[in-house]
């Protein structure tokens, strides 16, 4: 019998963290180091967005998808192209209904920057889930429920995106200490997985400084999907911290 996958979220932050070595990065190398080697990874990332619908990747090789303007050039000379996981999409796939089409789209920096660290020769395969932006938090929570199933398949599932994000208000400083209304939303968040309170987590507005936090749900909604798919797994916090002033780095591990 196969042995039970963890699940993963990692706050992301910057796309420069994948060209930077910092308390992060490293903390993220670590884990990767510690983790049961899968099968195949599948990956709910904030950088992919559908509406009223979702879709899966893994019918083809990966491009790297460099979705950001004004980096560094060394950012935009890394890739990260692992194998796909075709056979897992589909599996992912039979799991929703109505069953998302597969596609040939590349991963997306908030999937290729995490799974770099984790995983750095690429040889673990993958396949991604978008989003469906114009969803409930309770969907995503659900959804991360019924894509549960896949942990007993040899599929790690790794949400990516931040607990706590905001770009308008954040400072040019990545060590900028976080603004308060940052740490009470995080630190509440943390409180409730804790506590057993998880499935009240999908209504973020009703959280302290919720609205601040979680001015748009694009960054939120894949912690939702690690959610749900944690189950009532215990879970521990691979990393802590925030950059920027308006991001939390938060990462959790269930199972």
């Amino acid at each position: 019998m196969k042995k039970k996958l963890p699940v993963l979220f990692i706050g992301h932050g910057s796309p420069m963290n994948a060209a930077l070595d910092n308390p992060f990065t490293r903390a993220m190398a670590a884990l990767g180091e510690s983790l049961p080697r899968p099968e195949a990874i599948l990956c709910v990332s904030a950088h992919w967005l559908t509406e009223g619908e979702l879709r899966l990747n893994g019918s083809a090789p990966f491009e790297t998808i460099h979705d950001f303007h004004g980096f560094p050039d060394e950012l935009y000379r890394i890739t990260y192209a692992p194998p796909p996981a075709l056979d897992k999409a589909r599996a992912a796939a039979a799991l929703l209904t109505p069953a998302p089409a597969i596609e040939g789209r590349g991963l997306d920096h908030g999937a290729w920057t995490v799974l770099r660290m984790l995983y750095p020769e690429a040889d673990v395969p993958v396949f991604q889930l978008s989003v469906d932006y114009a969803a409930p938090g309770s969907f995503h929570y659900a959804l991360g429920r019924r894509l549960s199933a896949l942990r007993d398949q040899g599929v790690l599932i790794a949400g990516s995106g931040n607990i706590v994000h905001n770009l308008a208000l954040m400072s040019p400083e990545q060590d900028g200490p976080p603004v308060q209304w940052n740490l009470d939303f995080d630190l509440k968040v943390k409180e409730y997985i804790d506590k057993g309170r998880r499935a009240d987590l999908a209504d973020y507005a009703a959280l302290p400084g919720g609205r601040l936090a979680v001015p748009t749900p694009d960054h939120y909604w894949p912690f939702l999907a690690a959610l749900g798919a944690g189950l009532e797994d215990k879970a521990s916090y691979p990393y802590e911290g925030y950059h920027h002033a308006t991001l939390s780095m938060r990462a959790v591990l269930f199972g």
